[in-house]
């Protein structure tokens, strides 16, 4: 009888903690869809032009996130043979997110080494923090580094800083008309991916989200502030160049480093973007350069091996 009653006690136990742990879990849930709603409802009723004043250029609204891009068009950046084009590696790009109320803003700057410590230095002038310094090619010349950073506040504000550390790059911050240049036909690539491109003149890009939902400051953090998968193509002659980063938790970076290698594709770094994010990201930097299908084919194989949205 003792035994029973010591099996029913413990049967109570765990009922109880299961019960707590599911409600728990629900209300986890329920803050953060309600979180996820508010800043959705925000970000509709956001005024985003004083932003585009402020940097003199036309930003992107996608799921939340406004998007301003500063590509580096006074450089020429070659990888081998390649002559890098802006928008395949070489974009500085800032994105704004509401958040209860305030904004928070991340973003990525593209730089010359020796525009490094100037930056550092406008930077330390600000609220904004740097969280990584890094390369994102190898082999590249001229070098290029990339100093990644977050910020919550007032967006205005935070545009204001911002247009002061490009100003002490020779990043072009006037804009210039776009070139009416034919697209390339993407269409087998698209095709091996599963996935529809955005294409712009030779390239194409293709923004691939992970299942989970990304998490910083109590704060669902939108695909579009740099935590999807980003692949992008440039058409050279009948081959193609293709850069991006793998974005992975930590058990998947082994199988898709082996992947990309033995498909030819060169994984140039892997390091961290941010800080405090939940779960922990790893970005996987790669480069490859040949035939488009079969670039596609490798890249194809190691999404798979990862869990992004279908």
């Amino acid at each position: 009888m003792k035994r029973r009653g010591v099996f029913i006690s413990i049967a109570i136990v765990i009922i109880v903690v299961t019960t707590s742990l599911t409600i728990m879990n629900k209300k986890s849930s329920g803050k953060f869809a309600a979180a996820s709603g508010a800043d959705e409802h925000e970000s509709k009723s956001a005024d985003w032009k004083p932003i585009e004043q402020i940097f003199n250029r036309k930003g992107t609204l996608d799921n939340s996130v406004f998007k301003v891009t500063f590509p580096r068009e006074d450089l020429k950046v070659t990888v081998g043979e390649v002559l890098v084009e802006p928008d395949l590696a070489l974009t500085s790009w800032i994105a704004f997110q509401p958040v209860k109320g305030r904004t928070m803003m991340m973003g990525d700057l593209v730089l010359l080494h020796q525009e490094l410590p100037s930056v550092l230095s406008q930077l330390t002038k600000t609220n904004i923090e740097v969280t990584a310094i890094h390369n994102h090619l190898t082999m590249e010349s001229p070098p290029i580094i990339y100093v990644h950073f977050e910020g919550m506040g007032n967006a205005a504000d935070m545009a204001e800083q911002m247009k002061s550390v490009l100003s002490v790059t020779n990043t072009p911050l006037t804009t210039s008309p776009p070139a009416q240049t034919k697209s390339r036909e993407w269409s087998k690539v698209e095709n091996i991916l599963t996935k529809k491109g955005t294409a712009k003149g030779n390239l194409i890009g293709f923004s691939i989200p992970r299942e989970e939902n990304i998490h910083e400051m109590d704060t669902n953090i939108r695909p579009a502030m740099g935590v999807a998968t980003a692949i992008n193509f440039q058409a050279v002659g009948d081959k193609a160049a293709t850069t991006g980063d793998f974005v992975l938790i930590a058990d998947e970076v082994p199988a898709i480093q082996r992947t990309l290698t033995e498909n030819g594709i060169r994984v140039t770094a892997i390091h961290n973007h941010m800080l405090h994010e939940s779960p922990k990201l790893i970005f996987l930097h790669f480069w490859g350069y040949g035939d488009p299908e079969k670039l596609a084919k490798g890249l194809k194989a190691a999404i798979d091996k990862t869990n992004v949205k279908k």
